[in-house]
């Protein structure tokens, strides 16, 4: 194939890690044995602002347009030498170099300080268990955060680290207004781009450029790069796909935006983008293309007549990281939150276990489109083999999976995979509080590098969790957090408020639940979300279903999926917005549990009627536990040693064994019968999580009771057996 495909993601997603869209494309391309290259603009934007050089330019800029500028933005103009001389070291910081810049970064001598520093105040608290290296990472991040704010100010009113000309691309019904901001001068930050832009395809000379748009804040730069390439090289074809596409433009009829690119694809991009390779090299129709818009005699058509399927999970690739500047990425602390750390502190490696979402049926999520509607799961082996491919391609052990919600029984088939293989990885992602995840479950996810898990809460109220049909309880969440929490895994929880329907009274419920699991140590992380319509979800499709009126029902020409709506048997949310958020960043740094909850609003609201111990309650309810006879038993422990000897109790004389279990932390030194004890012993070898075996209770229970006559229902219930299964042997 002719072809040469450049990959760019468009200003602005993460600062630390790359957005893995493209990564996962070249990967498929190599498969393909088409050429690719890609880049992440975003960063290398980023890097050139934030540097001696740019900071300089910056300041250069600022002084021609002699405006009349607020007080902080002034102070920092006359501080223009301190920023100039302080940005390399603190960028080489916040790359991981430099370590002994931290401690005069925390002796408060060093950087200079704005409007963002106002914040000091909290940080013995925020980082004091944390050291000073985080501490030195949040005080960098307030130092940029400075200089965006004189940017936005002074220079660009569209700025922001992680994303750019955001305003324009959400709820964006017309194309008009962002065509108006392509065709005003270049600004700083277009220039810094657009100089980028050119290096690349004078390095890389493709004939497709890609452009990845997955935020609203991604598009501007987008259509910014599309219209550079339209003037100065017209022969090169450019697309657009990704996030924003699948889901805004769905019903694209304005052909203006074709002024800037020539083809913009939906869904999964692996299939639209090799048919439009083909297309390219004179293979294939232009109406054989696949899930792709372009314009035809001056109209939009959507060209879908391609009868090529997508590719499966095992087609796809392993997603390539090659070209990017992964050395480069700034590891930044924005807030004293520990999941949002996770999100902008550190290099992850970007993966998906499953395509789609294996639940799929909450009503506020996009379950019509494929990215959410077409399950299908990897196998554990093949995850592995690409994890492994990842890590010597990127020198990073660091994975985040990126699924909607991470299936139960493939977390459970990679944590074993990845134990059986001794690959060291460290891995977080988003799930569902189901009943799956016992805490036998969670114990094994964190032996095999889990860290941290997020999942949706959503509604706090048993009432709004079935009108989302989220197909979890309120007391089976507190179960399973706290089930986690004692594995030593995260817990962020997801909480939205404002779904139709919703009372002020569930609302200050739905605030009562989230203290209580705060308060009980089992969620360490929130965020709460003002519930948003979106038009493919099922809210959005029958909003009278859930008693709400949509008041912007016409199309747009050009984005199409925020819905505006009211809500006339709810409350007025927008109300609870600050109180809620004010009380979470309290709630999270383990204070003001004993604030009445009418604290944290200045209008009145009602007493809860959520019963004070109810959380507390869930959690210690016992579960029964009746072993199934197709359980797995697992052994993740070290190596067992035994002793035989004799016991005399007055006149009698007893067999007896004695294990020790050799584990990390502590041995475990446990007296039995001598049978039932040399029983375990040839046992633990069989169950091991290393081993090729896999034996289930109804095997173990044969097993045991035809080498020793007893009952094992009452030996597995045995305080013994209680100790080693708090030491690392597993029922799944």
């Amino acid at each position: 194939m002719s072809q040469k495909v450049l990959f760019i993601t468009s200003p602005f997603t993460q600062l630390n890690t790359p957005y893995p869209a493209t990564a996962y494309l070249k990967g498929f391309l190599n498969t393909k044995s088409i050429r690719s290259n890609q880049c992440d603009l975003g960063i290398e934007v980023i890097l050139e602002l934030f540097s001696s050089a740019g900071i300089k330019n910056l300041f250069q800029e600022i002084d021609l347009k002699n405006g009349e500028w607020s007080a902080n933005s002034q102070r920092m103009i006359h501080l223009r030498n301190e920023y100039i001389q302080t940005i390399d070291p603190v960028i080489a910081f916040l790359h991981g170099k430099n370590d002994a810049l931290t401690h005069v970064i925390c002796d408060g001598n060093f950087l200079p300080e704005a409007s963002r520093f106002g914040q000091v105040e909290d940080l013995e608290w925020a980082f004091g268990t944390m050291g000073i290296m985080d501490k030195a990472k949040h005080l960098g991040t307030l130092y940029l955060e400075d200089l965006s704010d004189l940017i936005i100010e002074t220079t660009d009113p569209h700025f922001g680290f992680s994303r750019y000309a955001e305003r324009l691309g959400r709820s964006a019904a017309t194309f008009d207004e962002i065509d108006r901001e392509l065709k005003a001068p270049d600004g700083l930050i277009d220039g810094i781009l657009l100089r980028l832009l050119q290096q690349k395809i004078e390095i890389y000379q493709p004939t497709i450029v890609a452009l990845s748009v997955p935020f609203p804040g991604n598009l501007y730069c987008a259509f910014k790069c599309g219209q550079w390439l339209k003037k100065h090289h017209p022969e090169i074809k450019i697309a657009m796909g990704g996030g924003f596409p699948n889901t805004e433009l769905r019903s694209l009829t304005d052909p203006h935006v074709f002024d800037y690119l020539d083809f913009i694809t939906l869904d999964d991009g692996e299939a639209p983008l090799l048919n439009l390779a083909e297309h390219l090299d004179g293979n294939r129709s232009v109406t054989d293309l696949k899930r792709t818009f372009v314009r035809i005699n001056g109209e939009v058509v959507y060209q879908n007549g391609s009868t090529s399927g997508d590719f499966s999970q095992s087609e796809v690739g392993v997603p390539d990281y090659s070209d990017f500047l992964l050395e480069k990425y700034l590891s930044v602390i924005e807030i004293a939150n520990p999941m949002h750390r996770l999100w902008s502190d550190g290099r992850w490696n970007k993966m998906t276990l499953a395509h789609g979402c294996y639940w799929g049926r909450c009503t506020f999520c996009d379950t019509s489109l494929d990215y959410i509607k077409r399950y299908e799961p990897n196998t554990a082996k093949l995850l592995c083999d690409r994890i492994e491919q990842m890590i010597l391609q990127t020198g990073q052990i660091g994975f985040h999976f990126v699924d909607e919600a991470a299936p139960p029984a493939l977390m459970r088939a990679l944590a074993l995979e990845i134990i059986r293989r001794k690959i060291t990885v460290v891995w977080w992602t988003n799930i569902r509080f189901e009943k799956s995840f016992t805490y036998d479950l969670c114990l094994l996810l964190k032996e095999s590098g889990c860290i941290a898990v997020s999942g949706g809460l959503e509604v706090a109220s048993d009432r709004l969790l079935g009108m989302i049909n989220k197909g979890v309880s309120l007391a089976k969440v507190a179960k399973v957090t706290d089930h986690f929490t004692r594995a030593g895994i995260m817990v962020h929880a997801y909480l939205m408020y404002g779904f139709p329907t919703q009372t002020v009274q569930e609302t200050i419920d739905s605030l009562e639940v989230v203290r209580q699991l705060f308060e009980a140590g089992v969620v360490q992380s929130g965020f709460w979300h003002q519930f948003a319509m979106t038009a493919h979800s099922p809210v959005g499709l029958n909003p009278a279903q859930f008693k709400a009126k949509i008041e912007n029902a016409e199309l747009g020409t050009f984005a199409n999926n925020d819905l505006i709506h009211s809500d006339p048997t709810g409350a007025d949310h927008e109300l609870f917005s600050e109180g809620l958020r004010k009380s979470l960043f309290n709630y999270m740094h383990g204070i003001c549990f004993d604030f009445p909850l009418q604290d944290w609003f200045d209008f009145k609201v009602p007493r809860t009627t959520v019963a004070p111990d109810f959380i507390q309650k869930a959690i210690d309810l016992d579960d029964f536990e009746t072993p199934s006879p197709s359980a797995k038993i697992y052994w993740l422990g070290g190596t067992v040693s035994a002793r035989y000897f004799s016991k005399k109790k007055k006149s009698q004389t007893f067999e007896m064994a004695e294990l020790t279990f050799f584990n990390k932390k502590q041995d475990l030194v446990i007296q039995l019968k001598q049978d039932e004890g040399k029983w375990l012993f040839e046992q633990i070898p069989e169950v091991s999580v290393g081993g090729n075996k896999s034996i289930n209770f109804a095997e173990l229970t044969k097993s045991f009771e035809g080498q020793t006559g007893s009952d094992f229902v009452l030996f597995w219930n045995s305080t013994a057996i209680k100790n080693i299964r708090e030491n690392g042997l597993l029922m799944l």
